[in-house]
């Protein structure tokens, strides 16, 4: 029987000329270059120039994968921006980069799952799709992480970098089966009972501030790994894939040793994980789309290929998407 579903067409990326590196970060704050490497695998991150926006490295990212899908801005009637670092509190960032690529049609709006977002975006884009509301979607995320963290924290600030990746989405007819091109299955989770760690200790509502990220980083480690596995379990079993029929693995680039928990976990070999955590940090919202761009441009991704991205973020909030190519 035939259905619809959400074909990714194209992929784009941006990341600030800006690179701050682990021996930057040792005359800021009391840390080094190993002891970064050796609890989170990073070694430099991409900081936004002042005045750069959210906004602008949105468009950027989304500008590359319009070209690359051949797709005219016009032809989109839905963008969703998945961020947590707005340009304002309102009106939606998306609707500044609806603005500046020129969409007067359809709908734009910001959602905010923080590092699951790109996740969050990709299931919402997916269900308005599929019921024939929208065509074609842009999902975008964007972050400017560097505004909102504490630069004396050494347990935070090495962890995060700006960026943003974008995928244009269409609905296309396709058979209905396990061999279909575009989004297969999603699963989304929250629980909120794990707010307090990790959250921004400020906003319009309460401070009047945008305040600085927070994490109790030793428990946001033991949950990644177990619900993240879970959620790609679901998943799977959705669709009657295994582990290791999946050919590749886009993950959110929060930590290393995360990356390694949920890999031996799930039995996945270190090949098929698209690992950028090294040269970017934890972008966020960001990272999944920065990720699938360099699996792209490194031609990792060929028709057919069965992709799976995860992530979870603050609130807690979880999910999993996953799609051929």
């Amino acid at each position: 029987m035939a259905v619809i579903r959400s074909v990714i067409r194209g992929v784009g990326a941006y990341l600030p000329k800006r690179v701050l590196t682990n021996a930057d970060l040792s005359r800021i704050v009391d840390t080094t270059d190993e002891w970064i490497r050796e609890r989170t695998g990073i070694s430099a991150r991409h900081i936004a120039a002042d005045g750069e926006l959210t906004s602008d490295m949105g468009i950027a990212a989304a500008r590359q994968a319009l070209v690359r899908a051949g797709v005219d801005p016009v032809e989109i009637d839905l963008v969703i921006c998945a961020t947590a670092t707005p340009d304002r509190t309102f009106p939606a960032t998306a609707v500044r980069i609806q603005a500046e690529l020129g969409i007067s049609k359809g709908a734009a709006f910001d959602l905010q799952a923080v590092c699951s977002g790109f996740v969050y975006g990709l299931a919402t884009a997916d269900s308005f799709l599929k019921t024939g509301q929208f065509k074609r979607a842009l999902v975008i995320g964007a972050e400017a992480f560097s505004r909102i963290l504490d630069w004396t924290d050494r347990s935070t600030c090495v962890l995060f970098g700006d960026g943003a990746g974008a995928v244009v989405l269409e609905a296309q007819p396709q058979h209905g089966g396990r061999e279909d091109r575009g989004i297969l299955a999603s699963r989304i989770r929250s629980d909120g009972r794990f707010e307090e760690l990790l959250y921004v200790d400020g906003g319009p509502g309460s401070t009047a501030t945008t305040g600085h990220l927070r994490m109790n980083g030793r428990e946001v480690f033991r949950h990644a790994v177990q619900k993240i596995s879970g959620v790609i379990e679901e998943v799977l079993v959705m669709t009657g894939y295994a582990a290791d029929e999946i050919d590749l693995y886009v993950p959110h680039q929060a930590n290393a040793r995360i990356l390694d928990g949920i890999a031996r976990k799930l039995g996945v070999t270190p090949e098929k994980i698209i690992v950028t955590l090294g040269e970017q940090g934890n972008t966020s919202a960001a990272s999944i789309p920065l990720a699938l761009n360099s699996a792209f441009e490194q031609h990792k991704l060929k028709e057919g290929s069965l992709v799976l991205m995860e992530a979870m973020g603050g609130g807690f909030t979880w999910g999993a998407v996953l799609a051929r190519w």
